[in-house]
């Protein structure tokens, strides 16, 4: 398989909760895709909002989900009217307009819908364990659990400004990075595995400025099995 093509079902195979979801584009590529990808309209939460309590207080989830997620996909359904991009998946999108100013408006609305689908896929309420597969990956790379967990906290506490910090896989290897404001790995084709939102709206009603105690708070409830499910894809 050439890279290009597997760069291409990796970036859909972060289709939210880990299973694909809507079509992909029409292309001469797209025999080699995986036939769904991320639509433009906004997920259901995986959980009731305040099952994610204390680590997440529901007040916070309900102003984070009702407000700023949705509002993205409605801002993004603004911009993306009457254009080549009406009903192009959230993967598309992100990648014909990244790093292009004139457009920056729908990237940065496409990638905050994206990256906050799976910012809600990449919690569950009582955490979960990796797969063997996926284990076997944090081992080689990281060498334990709790070193790539130290590297993944240290990432999203030490990120300036908004962002986010993201476990990914570049489809040889497992990275931790950090991206500010709308920044996603999609666009440096790598697949993202899972995502710590540190915008302020993400913590600020329940932490304030205290950034470091919402990270250690939600370490616990990370949906290593939801990571598992992207990374077999």
């Amino acid at each position: 398989m050439d890279t290009t093509n597997r760069r291409d079902i990796l970036r859909a195979a972060v289709a939210t909760g880990g299973i694909a979801l809507a079509a992909g584009a029409v292309s001469a590529r797209a025999a080699a895709r995986p036939v769904t990808q991320s639509p433009q309209a906004q997920p259901a939460l995986p959980y009731a909002q305040d099952a994610l309590a204390p680590a997440i207080s529901a007040r916070t989830v309900d102003f984070h989900y009702n407000k700023h997620h949705k509002g993205y996909f409605t801002n993004l359904a603004k911009l993306v009217a009457g254009t080549a991009w009406a009903q192009s998946p959230l993967e598309d999108i992100i990648l014909a307009t990244a790093n292009k100013p004139e457009s920056r408006a729908i990237f940065n609305n496409a990638a905050q819908a994206y990256n906050h689908n799976l910012y809600w896929q990449s919690l569950t309420p009582k955490g979960s364990a990796p797969s063997d597969a996926l284990m076997a990956a944090i081992t080689r790379d990281f060498g334990a659990r709790a070193a790539l967990e130290a590297e993944l906290a240290k990432a999203a506490t030490g990120q300036f400004g908004s962002g986010w910090a993201w476990l990914a896989t570049d489809g040889t290897k497992l990275k931790v990075i950090a991206t500010s404001n709308a920044g996603t790995p999609l666009t440096d084709g790598m697949t993202p595995l899972l995502v710590i939102d540190v915008w302020e709206h993400a913590y600020y009603l329940d932490e304030q400025n205290r950034r470091a105690d919402y990270v250690s708070a939600i370490m616990p409830l990370l949906d290593w099995a939801g990571a598992s499910q992207r990374f077999a894809a």
